[in-house]
C-alpha cells in the first residue's frame, strides 16, 4: 500500500509539472514578435489579414480561453503547423522522434554497459595508477564539447582510417536507419562518451560507499569471497543512485542528440529542431520543446519508480 501511494504521489506530481510546461510553452507562443499571426503570415501581412487570422484561429479571445483550447488541441495531438514546411508539427515529430529515440537509447545502453563495470573496477582498484588514468580520461571526456568530440572522431575514423562513413544513416523509416549499422557507430559513440564519463564516476563513488558498509564486512567474515560479495551484494546496491540519475539525464541525451544529429546529418528530431531554429519556425521549435520536456518528466518518473523497486527503502517524493 505504501508503495502504491508513493507511485500515485509521483504520478500526480509529474502531471502537475507537465501542466506547468504547457503553460510555459503557451506563454512562449504568445510572446513571439508580432504574435503567432505575424509569425505565420509573415512580415508583409496587413493589419486586416492579421485580424482575420486571429478571429479564425480564436486568437482574439481571452488568454484563459485560448489556453483551454490549446490544451484541447494538445490532447488531440495538434501541435500546430510548420511555417516553412507547411505540415503538421505532430506529423513531423512523429516521423523524426523514433529515429532520435533509437540514437539516444543506443547511446545510453553503450554508455551504461561501459560505465557500470568501469566504475566498479575503479572502485576495486582505488588510488591505483589505472584509477588515476581513467579518472583523468573521464574528466577530459566530460569537459570536451560534444561537437568537438564528434569532429575528432570524424577526422580519425572517416578521414584517416576510413573505417566508418561520415554521414549517419539516411531515410524516413527505422528500417532504412538499421540498414546502415556502420553509419550509426560514430553518432552513438559521440553521444555515449560523456555518459560514460559521468556514470562511471557515479558508479565508482557508489561502489566505494557500499564497500565500506557493515554488511560487506559481515559477508567477508562469513567466508564469502571478494568477488562474490562484490557482484551479489555491492553491485545491486550501487546501482540505485545510478538508476535515479539516469532519469534526470534524459534532457542531456536529447540535448546531445541535437548536436550529434546536426553534425552527422542524422534525420531525427534534433536535426528538425536545428533546421527550425535556422528558419525561425516557432511552432516546430515549441513542439520539440514540449515533447522533450514531457520526456524529461516521464524519465524522472520512471527513474523514481525503478529506484523504488530496486530499493524499497526510498520513501521521499522527489521535487
Amino acid at each position: 500500500m505504501e508503495t502504491l501511494l508513493y507511485l500515485v504521489r509521483r504520478l500526480l506530481q509529474a502531471l502537475a509539472v507537465i501542466l506547468i510546461v504547457t503553460i510555459v510553452v503557451f506563454c512562449l507562443l504568445h510572446a513571439l514578435p508580432g504574435g503567432p499571426a505575424r509569425g505565420i503570415l509573415g512580415p508583409q501581412a496587413t493589419a486586416q489579414q492579421i485580424a482575420a487570422f486571429n478571429h479564425e484561429q480564436g486568437l482574439d479571445r481571452s488568454l484563459p480561453v485560448q489556453y483551454v483550447l490549446y490544451l484541447r488541441d494538445l490532447v488531440q495531438g495538434d501541435l500546430g503547423t510548420s511555417y516553412t514546411l507547411n505540415e503538421a508539427v505532430s506529423r513531423l515529430i512523429e516521423q523524426r522522434l523514433p529515429k532520435t529515440l533509437v540514437l539516444t537509447v543506443l547511446s545510453a545502453l553503450v554508455g551504461l554497459l561501459l560505465a557500470v563495470p568501469l566504475g566498479m573496477w575503479q572502485a576495486v582498484r582505488r588510488n591505483k595508477p589505472a584509477d588515476y588514468v581513467i579518472t583523468t580520461l573521464s574528466f577530459v571526456a566530460y569537459s570536451t564539447p560534444v561537437y568537438f568530440l564528434g569532429l575528432i572522431l570524424v577526422m580519425l575514423f572517416t578521414q584517416a582510417l576510413r573505417w566508418f562513413p561520415s554521414q549517419a544513416p539516411q531515410g524516413d523509416t527505422l528500417a532504412q536507419v538499421f540498414a546502415d549499422p556502420a553509419g550509426l557507430v560514430l553518432p552513438v559513440v559521440t553521444g555515449a562518451a560523456s555518459m560514460v564519463a559521468v556514470f562511471s564516476r557515479y558508479m565508482r563513488a557508489s561502489t566505494l560507499e557500499n564497500l565500506s558498509e557493515d554488511y560487506v564486512r559481515t559477508a567477508r567474515a562469513g567466508g564469502a569471497g571478494r568477488y562474490a560479495v562484490l557482484f551479489r551484494h555491492v553491485f545491486r546496491n550501487s546501482l540505485t543512485p545510478v538508476v535515479a540519475m539516469l532519469g534526470y539525464y534524459v534532457p542531456v541525451l536529447f540535448g546531445g542528440a541535437l548536436v550529434v544529429e546536426q553534425l552527422f546529418n542524422y534525420p531525427g528530431m534534433g536535426l528538425l529542431f536545428w533546421s527550425a531554429a535556422q528558419s525561425s519556425d516557432y511552432p516546430v521549435l515549441l513542439g520539440c520543446v514540449l515533447v522533450i520536456s514531457v520526456a524529461t518528466v516521464v524519465g524522472s518518473l520512471l527513474a523514481d519508480v525503478v529506484q523504488r523497486v530496486v530499493d524499497p527503502r526510498v520513501k521521499e517524493v522527489r521535487v
